[in-house]
């Protein structure tokens, strides 16, 4: 018989699949779409682990799939290649990042290709590419230009906002704004000089600059984001990092938090992942008030949800980086409250969040007054207050917050109920309920009483009824050279943009990629970094924009990414709509997704998409955790003792690498190769073999336990690697990866292979007409995968094919019938063999142009059923009778059959027990 040989397989039918561009999407409105993403990776220097590829694989299965049900399928893949390890190994090396970048690239798209992914690569784009960045930075522009009018609910041109301060001043602008924006008249503007018109706009545009208290690691040169610091140190090489305030750019991401709490109404993903994004833009409805700080001129504001608490305020919580901090501190205080704010403020605001353990805090000395009774409260600084939460003071009820009781607990500061009901131990939340110790809100619901505390500080001015928001404008900059440069000059301290004709503004080439020795971007290093104008010559913005910048809109770049006169063609965008079905990471749910429906929601109300939604279905894939291997070194000694005996030795465990272990069995010859000081090891093994122990672990370098996908391909083939990680198990959830499964997937596509040919190897297939178990076992097969399909469950399918081509192998099956639609529902899921299998039985085009078998319900009928049939309670033989018989025949039947009259030797049953289409029992 001919063999199957997958590596020549597969190399054949991806080279005609590369040659004939059988992938590449057009429009075509003669068919239903249907887009298919993944999360772009960003191309790292080691390349695929076998974890990378699993969600991948459903997405291309799924692609192929409705390639098959006549859909016009667009799956691009391109790179997230903007990064800070490439500037980091850049930093080390001094190789330019575009090089390594490059490198990674390359490696990561041999990979991809070998595996046999139906992506259309002609679409393929780089963020660090200038000719795709040229439209991040066009975007940007777009956000610079535009405010957001809160009337309209939707962005607007900054030019519309100008024509109204020159009509009117800011009276009667209903706009998302800074929060310290004064009043002005028209009078007023047009007295203003050309410096104080920017600087009132800046306070208007979706995308300005702030001084914002920012993670700086001067390491690393750049500030990070709040994921991007665990306990004071960055999770990348571990340096330190300090809260400080810089001037950065930032994303008003605030002005749609309304619509993006709404959308997510509209978009089918799991729970979870919308209730993680709902929980991060945090909308709260309360209020907003001031308490005046005792013999100084100086009110704190503070933001609460529940002001209908005012009379069990017993002090207020400022945060470290706030404000008025310093001028608080009284001399008495000032050693220890000076030393707690030093290490309070830069534990990062994950580390502030989640750690209730630690409860820590320092007395200002100063007081402040409670509006509502005169009462004198005392005014703490403690690191659970966040500065850019609200106000970044709290007005502290210990009675029925758990947070402010364990202050309160810890430090003996009073608690105070004021909501009826048990404290017998710890604070009492109230959710409802009744007030109490109150004066005038005494005796009142909830609600009641808040609404009569608001009435009670907008009567005196000293506040206001407000929605406020958890989620905080997004830093868009970063002080590091790999990234997008900014579109913008300054002119007296102030931005503004160069003109679109300029764009892309290229990445300029500098000596170092650090930071210059005062502090400044690595850009400061370029030589004449200015932009020229007709009034003069500039410095250029020296900081670059963040990773996410790219990644917010690539989804739009692909449909048209040779376009180089708009970012997306709006026809081509029109008729591509929205992401139907996007598959990545769970961990990006409140970065990556949110900027991306942000800047969706901006592009659309600029007019030029038509989507507000990017990614209509979304399907967050687990991981394909490592399994560790260990081999057990006797203590002192260079001698390695196998599993089963390492009880009877004082030995200790060494991770192996799991590539020179196979089903746990250690190849002793090529451990002794793997490092120098193992050239001479020794082994005690138990059966003639070493076995070794296992554990399921993070796959990384470090635990030996990456499991490269060239290597399983190189010795089984990308089919069975595609089908062996989806039948793993479920999609969404965590897995291990264990290689002593993949031998049973690889013997299954052998056996799939030999259904096809006869004894001598060559291919036999007839026109003959299946019978009815053949085309039961097909039309159960298509049911079933089909219903897998559906639904993303794809484990289960790769079962039933197994039980397929088994139970065609027992029925000798050979019929084109049966054969031909069988490679087809394989196809999605191990394209190369299916691909081969469709050409050796005589078809000319790709079996991707195939159409998706259709299932027949009739020839999953029952039309007979084999009862057993039972003499005195034991069966004794099987009658194979049409589910059409009465019981009467059934009878009959089974009377006359030879092995019952044998039984009976012709005398007459006692008794007869016929249930139809279930059993005969005869007692005789």
């Amino acid at each position: 018989m001919a063999d199957y040989n997958p590596q020549e397989i597969e190399k054949k039918w991806q080279k005609n699949w590369e040659q004939n561009q059988i992938f590449n999407a057009k429009v075509d409105t003669s068919k239903p779409k249907f887009y298919s993403l993944d999360m772009f990776p960003y191309p790292s220097g080691a390349g695929l682990h076998v974890g990378h590829p699993l969600g991948y694989i459903a997405s291309d299965i799924i692609t192929r799939y409705k390639r098959l049900q006549g859909y016009n399928v667009l799956h691009p893949m391109g790179y997230d290649s903007f990064g800070l390890p490439a500037e980091q190994y850049a930093i080390q090396t001094g190789q330019h990042p575009a090089i390594t970048t490059e490198e990674n690239i390359k490696r990561y798209t041999e990979q991809l290709k070998n595996i046999g992914f139906a992506f259309d690569w002609e679409k393929e784009v780089r963020t660090s590419d200038p000719a795709y960045y040229r439209w991040t930075q066009w975007i940007f522009m777009q956000l610079f230009n535009s405010y957001y009018d809160k009337s309209e609910d939707k962005a607007k041109s900054i030019d519309s906002l100008i024509e109204h301060f020159e009509k009117s001043g800011n009276t009667g602008v209903n706009a998302v704004c800074d929060e310290d924006t004064a009043e002005f008249s028209a009078e007023d503007w047009a007295g203003y000089s050309e410096k104080e018109k920017q600087e009132i706009l800046l306070k208007y545009r979706l995308t300005f600059l702030a001084e914002t208290t920012v993670n700086w690691c001067a390491a690393l040169g750049t500030v990070l984001s709040n994921d991007e610091v665990k306990d004071g140190f960055s999770e990348r090489g571990g340096h330190p990092v300090e809260r400080k305030k810089m001037m950065q750019w930032s994303m008003r991401i605030t002005a749609y938090a309304d619509r993006l709490l709404r959308g997510l109404d509209t978009v089918e993903w799991t729970e979870p992942i919308k209730e993680m994004q709902r929980n991060w833009i945090g909308k709260s409805k309360g209020a907003e008030m001031v308490f005046q700080v005792k013999g100084q001129d100086k009110q704190i504001k503070v933001f609460t949800t529940r002001i209908d608490t005012i009379y069990g305020v017993t002090y207020l919580a400022l945060a470290p980086e706030h404000d008025f901090v310093q001028d608080l501190i009284t001399e008495d205080q000032r050693t220890t409250a000076e030393a707690y704010v030093e290490v309070a403020k830069n534990r990062s605001e994950r580390d502030r969040m989640t750690d209730v353990k630690i409860i820590s805090g320092a007395f200002t000395g100063s007081y402040a007054i409670n509006p509502f009774n005169g009462e004198e409260i005392q005014i703490w600084i403690a690191d659970y207050v966040l500065a850019g939460y609200g106000t970044g003071a709290v007005m502290a009820v210990p009675a029925h917050d758990e947070r402010d009781y364990n202050f309160a607990k810890h430090f003996g500061l009073e608690i105070r109920q004021v909501i009826e009901g048990s404290m017998e131990e710890g604070s009492f939340p109230g959710k409802g309920g009744i007030i109490m110790n109150s004066d005038f809100l005494s005796g009142l619901e909830m609600q009641a009483a808040m609404d009569k505390a608001i009435d009670f500080v907008e009567a005196r001015k000293i506040g206001k009824g407000k929605i406020q928001f958890r989620m905080r404008d997004a830093i868009f900059t970063r002080q590091r050279y790999w990234g997008e440069p900014l579109p913008v000059y300054f002119k007296e301290g102030l931005p503004y943009l160069i003109e679109e004709k300029d764009l892309p503004l290229v990445l300029p080439e500098v000596d170092k990629y650090l930071p210059t020795e005062d502090g400044e971007p690595p850009l400061a290093r370029a030589k004449n970094w200015n932009y020229q104008t007709s009034e003069g010559e500039y410095p250029l913005e020296r900081s670059t924009m963040p990773g996410w910048a790219g990644s917010s809109w690539y989804f739009f770049r692909y449909m048209d990414p040779k376009n180089e006169e708009k970012f997306v063609d709006q026809e081509i965008a029109k008729y591509w709509g929205a992401v139907d079905l996007y598959i990545g990471g769970a961990e990006h749910a409140t970065g990556h997704l949110l900027y991306s429906r942000f800047w969706t929601k901006f592009l659309f109300d600029i007019g030029v998409v038509t989507i507000e939604e990017p990614f209509q279905k979304m399907i967050n894939q687990g991981m394909i955790q490592g399994r560790s291997n260990f081999v057990y070194r006797v203590k002192g000694t260079n001698k390695f003792v196998s599993l089963g005996l390492k009880d009877e030795y004082d030995t200790t465990s060494m991770h192996v690498d799991v590539n020179i272990v196979h089903n746990d069995q250690l190849n002793l010859d090529k451990f002794k190769a793997w490092r120098p000081d193992l050239a001479d090891a020794e082994f005690i093994l138990e059966d003639g073999k070493y076995l070794c122990g296992a554990e399921v672990e993070k796959m990384s370098k470090s635990k030996y336990n990456v499991v490269n996908p060239d290597d399983i391909i190189e010795r089984y083939g990308a089919d069975t690697l595609r089908l062996y990680e989806m039948f793993l198990g479920p999609l969404e959830q965590f897995k291990p990866w264990n290689t002593n499964g993949i031998d049973g997937v690889s013997k299954f596509l052998k056996k799939l292979w030999k259904l096809y040919h006869n004894n001598a190897g060559e291919v036999s297939v007839s026109n003959d007409a299946p019978s009815k178990e053949e085309l039961k076992t097909l039309h159960k097969t298509i049911k079933k995968t089909e219903e897998d399909l559906e639904n993303y469950s794809f484990n289960t399918s790769v079962a039933s094919f197994m039980i397929c081509v088994n139970e065609l192998t027992a029925l000798k099956c050979n019929k084109r019938a049966i054969l031909e639609p069988l490679a087809v529902l394989v196809s999605p899921y191990a394209p190369h063999i299916a691909e081969e299998l469709w050409a050796l039985l005589g078809n000319k085009d790709s079996i991707i142009h195939a159409n998706f078998p259709e299932f027949k319900e009739e020839f999953l009928v029952e039309n007979s059923h084999e009862y057993p049939v039972s003499i005195n309670g034991k069966m004794r033989t099987k009658l194979s009778l049409s589910l059409s018989l009465s019981k009467e025949e059934i009878e009959k039947a089974a009377l006359e059959d030879e092995t019952v009259q044998k039984w009976l030797e012709g005398n007459a049953p006692k008794k007869m027990i016929v249930v139809p289409g279930k059993i005969v029992n005869i007692v005789i």
